[in-house]
């Protein structure tokens, strides 16, 4: 796996179709980057993942939370020989060890240790993959995840990861791309351009103006420039980002587009 492009998908076990549907087009615009897609092969999220991935023609690698020598969940079975010809598993556990809740837990720092960036996809307000983001960040890896409605439950976490500044917004693969610094010549990216006449307040004018005479900053900057609480300034800065004005870029910092 030396210097290839390597990312986790995680997220919720009780997918619905809005995560699954995303799940699978994110890994199809993503095929021609050839990453190699790493899961936990649980319900939901995990198994569309790697589904996907093979459907596309990518590698992909499951992480289990037990020994080798079984399976979890057996309904899973039926894939395996697909992921091992695709990829494989791998494991921290004895071959004998079974399967345990606690497992979950510790495996997810290995999710996001092998990877270049973590992809949450749904998750309610608290689960697994909330933690495995948090472990990623403090890896300091990027972090992307799939914004929601807000009245559905399973993207509750997803929309707190952007709306605190624990993860990229993500929309398509464009982002992943992009913020990765990735260098393609054959991957399309949809050029960004900024809405005409976009209505901003008082305080979104302040940092729209300091980043025009600074061209890019970090959060904390531009919220100690401004004057702005940098609570605040996150949730500006996410306003801006959804009006097309500002952009993030990697190293968490912004820029005006």
């Amino acid at each position: 796996m030396e210097n290839r492009r390597i990312i986790s998908v995680v997220g919720t076990r009780n997918i619905t179709t809005y995560g699954r549907d995303f799940c699978i087009k994110l890994i199809e615009e993503l095929s021609p980057t050839n990453p190699i897609i790493v899961s936990g092969f649980a319900y939901g999220v995990d198994i569309a993942a790697h589904k996907a991935s093979i459907a596309n023609g990518l590698q992909t690698i499951g992480c289990l939370a037990h020994g080798l020598n079984q399976i979890y969940p057996k309904v899973h079975k039926k894939y395996v020989s697909q992921v091992e010809e695709n990829g494989g598993f791998i494991t921290e556990f004895w071959s004998n060890d079974f399967f345990d809740r606690t497992n979950f837990l510790k495996r997810n720092r290995i999710i996001a240790g092998m990877s270049e960036a973590t992809i949450v996809i749904e998750s309610a307000e608290k689960g697994g993959s909330l933690v495995t983001a948090d472990i990623a960040n403090s890896y300091n890896r990027e972090v992307f995840a799939a914004p929601g409605r807000t009245t559905d439950s399973q993207s509750q976490g997803c929309n707190n990861l952007i709306k605190t500044q624990q993860a990229r917004l993500l929309t398509s693969a464009a982002d992943i791309v992009y913020m990765l610094g990735w260098k393609l010549e054959n991957f399309k990216t949809k050029p960004q351009q900024k809405q005409l006449f976009v209505e901003l307040s008082e305080e979104e004018k302040v940092i729209y103006d300091f980043l025009k005479d600074t061209e890019k900053q970090v959060l904390d900057i531009i919220a100690l420039n401004c004057k702005i609480p940098t609570f605040k300034a996150s949730s500006l800065l996410l306003s801006m980002e959804l009006k097309g004005v500002i952009r993030p870029l990697p190293g968490k910092l912004f820029q005006i587009i």
